[in-house]
């Protein structure tokens, strides 16, 4: 009798699970094994800022599936802080140890899908293992996070420093203002969210400065200051800033020191190097999610964007073609959106920043316009941006406004999947309601508006 094939998938959340999921469900008969390094699996970490908010009560809403449902509904092997410590492709095994335990072990694969995700970088400054700082990134983050949070309240000592105005920054700057602390946020860019145009990034400094939270631009952090042992304050290149609870968050790297040793290739931002099937240089390797770069659909370099959607998407094709199928993952538009207390936020394609890095000839066109009919209750402004050609190709586009409203923001992937110009955007049959939108709809008056700056013509 010959043996079945076996399936190792390194990494269990968004990007793993998908992988190990699609591979049972294309072969029934396939062994696979899911080794986590952390004690959850399945699990929403994008929630993990509405949980330390308070929005969701507690951490097991955030998990998708736990293990056992894996093991007893779908046949899958998944242990849990279980950490992979090498792998050996060649030799087609991995050395895995029990963190609980301390038991190391070989297990050997046919296939391979790393799916390591990525960590939070840790900027070179002194004081980060002061008691007080905090990363976010893990369930038990999340956990460590909130109850310090709670604690400080109760305590009156409320200050916190966020480091860093990037999506995680300014949703953990809403989840600490909502449970009560002070917050200032040290950034050492001129602006928050560097993936916006300057216009766009000011809409969003307005809406933290009106909900109370400091910032400090073009600051870089220098020092977390601590007395006993536990943090007091924050020192920047411009001041020292009372601090009780410090979150750093300026960005991710990717977890790819497991397949540099074993010699793949790395690509992108020192992510691991895929092409469009999931597969690295490596025939028997496969890496999908954060740990992984891709290709940017409208510059067509190739890109660093870790993002939820995209872990998910990639790790369904990893566990297809590891399990014999011909998917394939066909890159990024890096569409993503975020909510900064009222103001909805939301960006696809390239910027006009992003468009001149990438040797593209682009214009940009801003316009402010209702979300719905003006006299519809809850009318709010939404502000639209295209970047754009000047043969009139779609490039790029951000919104800033009302919550609900820049969902439209998908309207604009969807055409630039379809490589549509402004023109061919303006022509568009969207939906009109007076609860949903104005008869002109901001996307096309955006849109007309392009075709005119285009073409040297007012309204």
């Amino acid at each position: 009798m010959s043996r079945r094939k076996r399936l190792v998938v390194v990494g269990g959340v968004a990007a793993g699970m998908s992988a190990a999921s699609r591979a049972r469900r294309l072969d029934p008969d396939l062994e696979i094994e899911v080794f986590e390094r952390s004690g959850f699996v399945s699990y929403g970490s994008c929630g993990l800022p509405y949980f330390v908010g308070g929005l969701i009560r507690e951490p097991g809403e955030l998990v998708v599936y736990t293990p056992e449902f894996f093991r007893q509904k779908r046949n899958i092997a998944v242990h849990v802080q279980h950490e992979v410590t090498a792998i050996h492709p060649d030799e087609h095994y991995l050395e895995v140890r029990d963190l609980v335990t301390g038991r190391q072990r070989q297990v050997e694969f046919d296939t391979l899908i790393l799916a390591t995700g990525a960590r939070p970088v840790e900027p070179p400054i002194p004081g980060l293992d002061l008691k007080g700082v905090h990363f976010l990134r893990l369930v038990e983050d999340g956990i460590a996070i909130r109850e310090h949070a709670r604690a400080l309240v109760a305590q009156e000592r409320r200050k916190a420093v966020v480091i860093g105005g990037g999506y995680v920054g300014l949703e953990m700057a809403e989840a600490l203002v909502t449970v009560g602390m002070e917050v200032a946020i040290v950034e050492r860019l001129p602006q928050v969210m560097p993936n916006l145009d300057r216009e766009m990034a000011e809409l969003v400094h307005d809406e933290l400065r009106r909900h109370g939270v400091a910032l400090y631009l073009g600051e870089g952090a220098r020092a977390v200051l601590g007395d006993g042992g536990r943090v007091r304050a924050l020192d920047t290149d411009a001041r020292t800033l009372p601090a009780d609870l410090v979150l750093v968050a300026v960005g991710v790297r990717p977890n790819s020191e497991l397949a540099e040793a074993a010699g793949i290739e790395l690509g992108a931002g020192r992510a691991i190097k895929v092409d469009e099937f999931m597969r690295t240089s490596h025939p028997s390797v496969y890496a999908a999610g954060d740990c992984t770069d891709t290709v940017h659909r409208v510059s067509g370099r190739r890109a660093y964007i870790p993002l939820g959607t995209t872990a998910n998407k990639q790790g369904r094709v990893a566990g297809e073609n590891a399990a014999g199928g011909h998917a394939r993952f066909p890159g990024v538009l890096g569409t993503a959106i975020v909510k900064v207390f009222d103001l909805g936020v939301a960006r696809t394609g390239l910027t006009a920043r992003e468009a001149a890095l990438a040797g593209l000839e682009a214009g940009a066109t801003t316009i402010r316009h209702g979300s719905r009919a003006h006299y519809y209750p809850g009318a709010g402004k939404l502000h639209v941006r295209l970047v754009h050609g000047p043969d009139g190709r779609l490039l790029g586009a951000q919104m800033a406004g009302p919550v609900d409203a820049v969902l439209r923001i998908d309207t604009l992937v969807a055409a630039l999947h379809a490589g549509m110009t402004v023109d061919q955007l303006y022509e568009l049959d969207l939906a009109y309601a007076p609860p949903f939108a104005p008869v002109w709809d901001p996307v096309l008056v955006a849109a007309r508006q392009a075709m005119n700056a285009i073409r040297g013509v007012s309204d």
